[in-house]
């Protein structure tokens, strides 16, 4: 059985102090958890692009070997942090030298992550022992590639002088080309605007929406970094319940979509939207008007109503909510218990999703967010309050007999 620890929840969250390109004059921070929400972000849409031709089971490999896959890769950048990416390549390319820092990373990171489970463990060693030629292997570089081409253009117009962009900008479109058979990619790096690039450059977005935007924080965490948390969180607390393969991946992706409304409202806090009597059904209402409008309206125009629907499924909008367990049957979605969800339908054909679930990751990431501000010296009755009232609603809660969240919470003093 995995074992999720603070330490884990503490490693994922470490993405959010991560600076990215800090050799280079930038408008402003650039964070490698935000990167990596949008690299993930991307490769869903490639990820449903590719796999539309796919049985069932070969969806669902494909899926599960892009997620994990992601999750692997990011857990890996956390640790080679400051080695620039052409001093890496350099080092890849020399087997020796490949294994000395991989084993450097496995040595660092087995604490953390082998009481997930052995097979977690092997399957991270493996990712890196035995790489091999994949589409999902394809869909995260090219998806590795748009990101952080995205923020590159960010930064370029202000680093005309820097002898090293040229190189970097040359090297951005060569390698994307190399990618022109992945479904998606032409149109992604196309320089007209298709609406799958508008999508994905809506949701990079996310990464300028800070959260708790009137609460001094170390550190500041963006709506895009926190979806991305959230989502690896999902993933492992599914894996750690015995979450069937389905189950684990519409709970990352919805996790990683969770917050997408609020590209649309921005981040409204939890008193505001309790405050006034209704006004949270009101901004939900809100929400799902302007996702109609913005979003799901302009990939179906586009040609891509297969993403929308799926993107609905995901954000919960047929049931009012991504924080309610939902299964499909018949292509219809139907709302259900978080124990009918253990019970009676945590197999694949059901395509499970466990919002309960989600919505306690959201309050864990919210809580570590605030914790690790408090303890970085920021006092704030804002993150006293969040604190208390997170433990305060948790202490006794827990996910059936799978796992208590309470005594998840009460590892950090």
């Amino acid at each position: 059985m995995a074992t999720i620890r603070k330490s884990l929840l503490q490693l994922i969250f470490s993405g959010s102090f991560m600076r990215r390109w800090n050799d280079k004059l930038r408008p402003f921070e650039l964070w490698e958890v935000d990167k990596q929400a949008h690299k993930m972000i991307i490769a869903w849409v490639l990820f449903c692009l590719n796999s539309r031709d796919l049985s069932p089971d070969d969806r669902r490999e494909l899926a599960l070997e892009v997620i994990q896959g992601g999750i692997f890769e990011y857990l890996y950048r956390l640790i080679i942090t400051d080695i620039k990416p052409p001093i890496f390549y350099k080092i890849k390319s020399n087997p020796v030298h490949y294994k000395q820092l991989t084993d450097w990373v496995f040595e660092n990171l087995e604490p953390k992550l082998r009481p997930i489970g052995e097979d977690f463990w092997n399957q991270f060693r493996s990712y890196f022992l035995e790489e091999q030629n994949s589409l999902a292997r394809e869909i995260l570089l090219s998806a590795h590639l748009c990101a952080s081409q995205w923020e590159f253009n960010l930064l370029k117009g202000l680093n005309k002088w820097d002898e090293e962009i040229e190189e970097i900008d040359k090297n951005f479109v060569n390698n994307l080309k190399r990618f022109d058979h992945i479904k998606g990619v032409p149109e992604i790096i196309e320089s007209n605007p298709s609406p799958l690039k508008k999508f994905i450059f809506q949701c990079g977005q996310l990464r300028f929406q800070k959260r708790w935007s009137q609460t001094p924080r170390i550190p500041e965490t963006s709506v895009l970094g926190h979806m991305f948390i959230v989502a690896c969180y999902a993933y492992f607390f599914t894996v750690s319940m015995g979450g069937c393969k389905s189950m684990a991946i519409n709970n990352f992706f919805s996790g990683l979509f969770h917050d997408l409304p609020e590209l649309l409202t921005r981040d409204i806090i939890s008193p505001v939207k309790r405050s006034v009597r209704k006004i949270g059904d009101f901004i939900k209402e809100y929400e799902t008007t302007e996702l109609e409008r913005r979003i799901f309206k302009v990939l179906e125009i586009g040609g891509y109503r297969f993403i929308a629907e799926e993107l609905r499924y995901l954000l919960g909008i047929d049931v009012g909510s991504e924080f309610i367990s939902v299964i499909r049957i018949n292509n219809e979605t139907k709302e259900v218990t978080w124990e009918m969800l253990y019970e009676k339908y945590n197999y694949d054909q059901y395509e499970p999703k466990d919002g309960e679930t989600l919505k306690v990751c959201d309050n864990i990431a919210a809580f570590i967010e605030a914790y690790t501000a408090l303890k970085n010296g920021i006092t704030s009755d804002h993150l006293q309050q969040a604190v208390w009232r997170i433990r305060n609603d948790f202490n006794q809660y827990s996910l059936g007999n799978r796992l208590h969240v309470g005594s998840l919470l009460a590892d950090f003093d």
